[in-house]
């Protein structure tokens, strides 16, 4: 026997029947990423149902040499949780770990495995008067591992944070098989370094997190959506201010976009329709909430911040949502984006993040320079005004043939957009994670003190580098690429 197959045999023992195979119709749909842009190779697919399992399972990958690929819903943007073509490494899913292990009602806290995916972890919460405060467009594949190992942010990080704010504990199995437990959540604990925050964003390439503690809100008692003409980004920054100023924390969500995107989603999307019936340069996507308490409240203070807005020509024209369903419509429109573009033809999408006060001037200096630096190509930005995070598209010009585009010119404009954000001090991902996609650039642009810490970090818990090998951690200077 090869040493590969003694390691399936081996990993069947493990992990059974269910836990580990090797059939190519089994494994071959997680070997492509959620975009189609990474495909790659894998001895075997690996599905434990527990953290014991797993801890062996990592052992076993260890003792062989095996590196080991984390993958929560395959839904991530950056190719982070897609093997490389060598076929060395095992791709491994937590999808089996899908149980709640508790849930403190009355501490707004819950527990689950990182299998759990994001739209039950909300479910399950509603049916108790919580919600879980992050959502985003692919809350019905992604897993609560997968959010935990990227940093997810999502529509919500105004008023909540991003993901990394969620969490109150984490549960890992690390490179050689040891689990760290640190679920149980302390608000005080000044034992050292704070290892959960370590493990949160660092793609599977510290170690595999297994579970983890969460906290919870109080429900919505009302909400309100509110679409809104502007003419101009820099308008939009200005009613974000004065939405901030009058509404407080009742100011949920606060979404820009330009009429192309607009446009684009009305010719792609047959149910949408446009909520203004007149024409806009920009268009923002303003949430306002309450909770249960005060749902009472909600439409003074909705009449407060748009009248107020509208004496101080802060806007344009605004519609009201007055029904859940309106509401959605509203949101549907900002969710459809990504797809409505990808039906119109090859576009180069950068998840970037400016500080939140330059991110007007970024988009309405950077676009023009773009299209005047690649003739043919359209920029357009849209996305969360309030923490900084704009999604920068460039569509690709007219008659571009996918994948050819996108390796030629696509990387060209990919730089130049990234060194256009480093000289505004941001960062070239905001909530999508490095990678593969970004990891050289992370490596060209990053501060070299940082990387270097990275590095160590990653050396001292990964010596064998198996822990998702070639994502996020950029190599060092005139190191071959592995």
């Amino acid at each position: 026997m090869t040493v590969t197959d003694t390691f399936r045999a081996a990993a069947a023992d493990i992990l059974g029947p269910r836990g580990f195979t090797c059939d190519p119709e089994l494994v071959e749909p997680w070997l492509t990423d959620w975009r189609g842009r990474y495909t790659g190779k894998a001895v075997g697919l690996a599905s434990p149902a527990s953290t014991d399992e797993l801890a062996r399972f990592v052992t076993l990958c260890a003792a062989h040499r095996i590196p080991i690929v984390p993958q929560g819903g395959n839904s991530g943007m950056s190719g982070g949780a897609t093997p490389d073509e060598s076929g060395t490494s095992v791709l491994l899913s937590l999808r089996r770990m899908d149980a709640i292990r508790d849930f403190d009602v009355a501490a707004q806290q819950i527990t689950c495995d990182a299998g759990v995916v994001l739209q039950t972890l909300h479910e399950t919460a509603e049916e108790q008067g919580l919600r879980f405060p992050l959502t985003l467009g692919g809350k019905g594949s992604a897993t609560v591992g997968g959010l935990i190992s990227t940093n997810a942010g999502g529509t919500q990080v105004l008023r909540h944070g991003t993901m990394r704010a969620q969490v109150l504990g984490i549960e890992a199995v690390l490179a050689d098989g040891e689990i760290f437990s640190g679920l149980v959540p302390l608000k005080k604990d000044n034992r050292g370094f704070d290892l959960k925050q370590m493990l949160i964003g660092s793609e599977g390439t510290l170690g595999i997190i297994t579970a983890a503690t969460l906290r919870l809100v109080p429900q919505i008692g009302e909400r309100r959506v509110a679409w809104v003409g502007l003419p101009s980004i820099s308008a939009a920054r200005e009613m974000l201010l004065h939405c901030e100023k009058v509404a407080g924390d009742a100011l949920e969500g606060f979404e820009v976009l330009p009429r192309h995107c607009l446009e684009s989603v009305l010719a792609h999307v047959p149910s949408a329709r446009s909520p203004l019936a007149g024409t806009h340069a920009w268009h923002a996507l303003v949430e306002l909430v309450a909770d249960p308490g005060d749902a009472g409240q909600l439409d003074k203070l909705v009449a407060e911040v748009f009248e107020s807005a509208m004496e101080h020509g802060l806007l344009e024209d605004a519609v009201i949502s007055t029904s859940e369903g309106q509401a959605e419509a509203f949101w549907q429109i900002r969710d459809s984006i990504s797809a409505a573009e990808r039906a119109i033809g090859p576009a180069m999408q950068h998840d970037i993040s400016v500080p939140v006060a330059r991110m007007a001037e970024f988009v309405e200096t950077a676009a023009p320079q773009v299209e005047k630096r690649f003739p043919g190509t359209r920029a357009v930005g849209f996305g969360h005004l309030g923490d900084g995070n704009i999604h920068f598209h460039v569509l690709a010009p007219v008659g571009a043939v996918r994948g050819e585009w996108e390796m030629g010119d696509g990387k060209a404009i990919s730089a130049f957009v990234h060194d256009r954000v480093t000289d505004f001090g941001g960062s070239l991902s905001a909530e999508h994670g490095i990678g593969q996609m970004k990891r050289d650039e992370l490596g060209r642009l990053g501060d070299p003190v940082a990387l270097s810490l990275m590095r160590k970090v990653k050396q001292a818990l990964d010596p064998q580098g198996i822990l998702n090998p070639g994502k996020l951690v950029p190599l060092a200077p005139h190191a071959a690429t592995p």
